[in-house]
């Protein structure tokens, strides 16, 4: 009789515990489902090809929206070089913060990549400003839990911004101070004027150093050289005779390098080249018993051509700049002189 007794006492005391251990496992699943924010609806995701100006918004705007919502847009551009930007429409309101923090209802906006959240935004005291993706995608996530729905909720409009090409960089210059001579030479020979070549100099500060080349100054400065025309008589066969003496060898205009001309290594001219005279043309008719008859000066006379020389400074950086005269031969009178003769 006691066995009997004892053996119901003991399965009675097993029943309790099964339904004390059921009742326990009910409420931890109750309370991970209170720590969503009592969202049962599974999440939607909306994905949107943008390739212009639209709107998203809450469902219902701008009435109430609906309880125990989830939704997620992902927006896409149609190039992977272009953004997207987002601007809130001013009427905004959805249920408000607990403690400053967005717990319940709320509209965040996130980077694809990376999981980065740009924001979240609840209650109805301040709109929020704009959000540009950082690259051609953004996701746009509505929440809303089984309370205290708000009206009007949100609106959203999306805009395409188009990124311009990137220009395809310059190559970098060596500044002009640290250029060889020999390069710089070349470099400042290309230009057709005293502005380009200053500009080239230093272009932050070109203006004043052309200024400051013309101040006045008590340096003597020479005159450049300029070459008048002759004029001609009456054409007959004696001036055609006197004319193959005369122009068969004569001063003519030839192009010189001032640095080969000077043998200056050292310095750099602008302009690079002047034109001179120099004794020119050939001796056919010279003398029927010379072999050998060349066109040589018979006059020579030094002539000052003011030029831009350009100069490293010495145990410093940048360029020494001045106006100077240069003086150089020219041949003012020619003749055809046999070799034999100048022997």
């Amino acid at each position: 009789m006691i066995p009997l007794l004892l053996l119901i006492l003991i399965s009675s005391l097993h029943q309790h515990e099964s339904v004390a251990e059921s009742s326990h496992i009910s409420k931890i699943h109750h309370a991970n489902t209170k720590e969503q924010n009592g969202v049962h609806d599974s999440q939607h995701e909306k994905i949107l090809s943008v390739t212009g100006d639209g709107i998203i918004q809450s469902p219902d705007f701008p009435n109430t929206y609906p309880r125990n919502t989830v939704i997620v847009w992902r927006l896409v551009a149609v190039t992977e070089s272009s953004k997207i930007q987002l601007t809130f429409d001013p009427r905004f309101g959805l249920e408000d913060a607990e403690d400053g923090i967005c717990k319940y209802d709320y509209v965040e906006v996130e980077e694809p990549v990376g999981g980065v959240v740009l924001g979240r935004w609840c209650g109805s005291e301040m709109v929020p400003g704009p959000q540009v993706s950082k690259g051609n995608q953004i996701l746009i996530r509505f929440a809303s839990d089984e309370y205290f729905p708000s009206d009007p909720g949100f609106c959203i409009h999306y805009s395409l911004l188009q990124q311009r090409q990137s220009e395809p960089e310059a190559p970098a210059v060596m500044p002009a101070w640290m250029q060889s001579v020999d390069v710089l030479s070349e470099a400042v020979a290309g230009f057709s004027t005293m502005e380009e070549v200053m500009k080239y100099l230093e272009p932050e500060r070109w203006q004043v150093d052309m200024e400051d080349l013309y101040k006045p100054t008590w340096q003597v400065v020479g005159k450049s050289f300029f070459h008048q025309k002759k004029s001609r008589g009456v054409v007959d066969l004696n001036l055609l005779r006197e004319e193959v003496r005369l122009y068969s060898c004569t001063p003519r205009n030839f192009s010189v390098s001032l640095r080969e001309e000077l043998k200056r290594t050292d310095a750099i001219f602008w302009p690079s080249c002047l034109l001179v005279k120099r004794c020119g043309g050939n001796c056919a008719c010279c003398s029927h018993n010379c072999y050998d008859c060349q066109c040589s000066p018979t006059k020579v006379a030094k002539k000052y051509h003011e030029v831009l020389m350009l100069k490293h400074r010495a145990g410093g950086r940048g360029l020494q700049k001045t106006l100077t005269d240069v003086h150089l031969e020219h041949h003012e009178e020619c003749s055809c002189v046999c070799k034999n003769d100048s022997d």
